[in-house]
């Protein structure tokens, strides 16, 4: 099979988001060739390189959303192929074309501005206003040049402005709209790319778009021109990643009519996706609201390396450096309240003066990182300052911030094996990728109660409400002061992530999907027929083209009139076609004459000119 994977601002890229979930992927189901089609979000991360790709990898496309230039030329190594802009512009189109431009703009922009009570009335608006700019791009290029132009900013000025439109998208002003304008620009830019004929996105037999959004874009044109079926994975909840990721300085108008249009989008994208796999339930809560069909939705947990944790969690439950110490790993940011475990410490530190509390991770990109890195060891300076009693030497505090990774710093495994209890504090979370990691450890967890962590805690550790220090503090002492509970939650933790969250699991979800998907596409034999080497395909020609004799239960299944008979072949009876029945473009004519003999059934059968037919429009 040949999978078209869909990424944003991650993989094959050697930094970015679903960057190892999507090299796990890829890596293991070399049964399968994979086409990557991969949108980049900054120059850095092109110039860092790409990942070293599995053969199974055939071509990569790239095209970066960052570049402000017409021509985006980004070529690869190792036959990657060349991605661009369709060039063209706005002053290039016709009256005609300019008509289209305006028409379909103007209905994409409606929709985006209308008000809660006319979102159901205008969602088709949107729908036929986005795939109308994808076919003016595909037909005549230009639009990501037209999207820029001042009458971009003019028919979104009307939108905002008729009757019906939310009001905070009534007092956008010119800077809200350019912002907007901008955004949506940046956003549409796959409907201008070269990916869309027989050779790229058509010749693929699945499209997988790793992530919501501008990914998914190639997924829906891909549907829409060859009825290629979609599937969607999303491991966070991409409404909220869009509307933090606003332009610096956008108002609220601006941000508005951006939420919009992101809902707008996933809305669109989960009404056409076949099947749609959110990474854990609270995810698929927000997939279902922003109207994805329960029906074909089915969580499939990001899969991890439980390997490298096997020595510890398979090992002693010693608590390491103590009896009384806590762990906390992770990147250092405002969102994983350090500053409230810190003060739940203390709390702990109190009433048990030996407790100690290790942090091992390093601070966010940037100099907020390093700020806030700095304003915790201050912190911890001022709450807990270095001691010398009889627990502690001089000069040594009981809180310790260390590095993992590097010649002298700890690994991973290692930072989970220096406690007995891993502490997660965060106010936001999406998929708990430490809390996961400490249960394979075999660990006692105490976790805030955010995103997926109750789902992924299952009833194997201490959940306390977000931003409360003093609760934290209690669950922290609860399991400080009763080392067999402590034991027992461990083990059971470790039992339910070699259960959920491996690899293994994760790998055998999206082996099933993908099959079941290609078996039940329509049109499928459409795009068989034009592999050049469809003898060696699977799935090349449909099963029923193979099979002329009926399951008829030993008896033997009669023969028309002036055919000789074919010997009995047991039990099940079947009849095999002539290999010059399946030739290219003769397996439909060897099925009509089987129909005529009386041994295909009716639906077995491949109406003519099904093949040159299928796939157009929506599957």
């Amino acid at each position: 099979m040949r999978i078209g994977l869909l990424t944003d601002g991650g993989y094959p890229y050697a930094n970015g988001e679903s960057r190892l979930w999507c090299d796990r992927l890829v890596r293991g189901l070399p049964q399968h060739e994979f086409d990557l089609f991969a949108l980049s979000r900054s120059a850095e991360q092109e110039d860092l390189g790409r990942v070293l790709l599995p053969p199974q990898v055939r071509e990569v496309y790239t095209a970066p959303l960052w570049d402000s230039e017409e021509d985006v030329l980004r070529g690869g190594e190792g036959g990657c192929g060349l991605t661009r802009l369709v060039t063209g512009g706005a002053g290039a189109y016709g009256r005609r074309e300019r008509r289209r431009f305006t028409a379909h703009l103007t209905e994409l922009c409606t929709a985006v501005c209308a008000s809660e009570e006319d979102a159901a009335r205008t969602a088709g608006l949107f729908t036929r206003g986005l795939y109308g700019l994808a076919e003016l791009a595909r037909e005549h290029g230009g639009l990501h040049t037209a999207l820029r132009s001042e009458a971009t900013v003019r028919i979104l000025e009307a939108a905002c402005r008729a009757r019906g439109t939310a009001r905070t998208v009534q007092r956008a002003t010119v800077a809200d709209q350019l912002a907007f304008a901008a955004e949506l620009e940046r956003l549409l830019r796959p409907l201008s790319l070269d990916w869309y004929d027989d050779d790229t996105l058509g010749s693929v037999d699945l499209c997988h778009a790793a992530s919501g959004g501008a990914a998914a874009l190639p997924g829906l044109l891909a549907k829409r021109f060859f009825g290629t079926p979609l599937l969607v994975t999303e491991h966070t909840v991409p409404l909220r990643t869009h509307y933090l990721s606003a332009p610096d300085g956008a108002g609220a108008p601006a941000r508005a009519l951006l939420a919009r249009l992101h809902a707008r989008l996933a809305a669109e994208v989960y009404r056409q996706a076949a099947v749609i796999t959110p990474g854990n339930t609270h995810v698929r809560r927000w997939q279902e609201r922003c109207g994805a069909d329960p029906g074909r939705v089915r969580t499939v947990y990001p899969g991890m390396e439980a390997a490298r944790f096997a020595g510890v969690g398979e090992g002693p439950q010693d608590d390491g450096a103590g009896p009384g110490t806590l762990v906390w790993v992770g990147r250092i940011e405002p969102a994983k309240d350090l500053i409230g475990l810190l003060h739940a410490f203390a709390e702990v530190h109190r009433a048990e003066p030996d407790a100690r509390l290790r942090v091992f991770g390093a601070p966010a990109d940037g100099p907020e990182g390093a700020a806030y890195l700095g304003h915790c060891r201050a912190l911890a300076a001022r709450l807990l300052p270095d001691e010398a009693d009889g627990a502690h030497a001089e000069g040594d505090s009981p809180v310790s911030f260390e590095e993992i990774g590097g010649p002298e710093a700890h690994d991973l495994a290692e930072a989970y094996a220096a406690g007995g209890i891993v502490v997660l504090s965060s106010v936001v979370e999406g998929f708990p990728i430490s809390l996961v990691e400490a249960m394979f450890c075999g660990r006692a967890t105490v976790s805030t109660d955010v995103g997926a962590v109750v789902e992924v805690i299952g009833g194997t550790g201490l959940v306390v409400p977000a931003r409360n220090p003093k609760a934290l503090a209690d669950a922290c002492l609860a399991l400080l002061g009763d080392p067999e509970r402590r034991a027992r939650l461990g083990a059971a933790a470790r039992a339910r992530a070699v259960e959920l969250f491996t690899v293994e699991q994760n790998l055998a979800a999206y082996r099933s999907i993908y099959l079941e998907l290609l078996a039940r596409s329509p049109g499928r034999v459409a795009r068989a027929a034009r592999y050049d080497d469809r003898d060696t395909r699977p799935f090349a020609t449909p099963p029923e083209a193979h099979v002329l004799g009926e399951r008829t239960g030993g008896a033997r299944t009669p023969q028309p009139a002036g055919r000789a008979a074919v010997p009995d072949a047991g039990p099940v009876e079947e009849r095999w076609v002539p290999a010059a029945a399946t030739a290219p473009g003769a397996h439909a004519s060897a099925e009509s004459a089987g129909a005529r003999a009386g041994r295909v059934p009716r639906w077995a059968q491949v109406p003519e000119g099904a093949c040159a037919g299928a796939g157009d429009g929506d599957a």
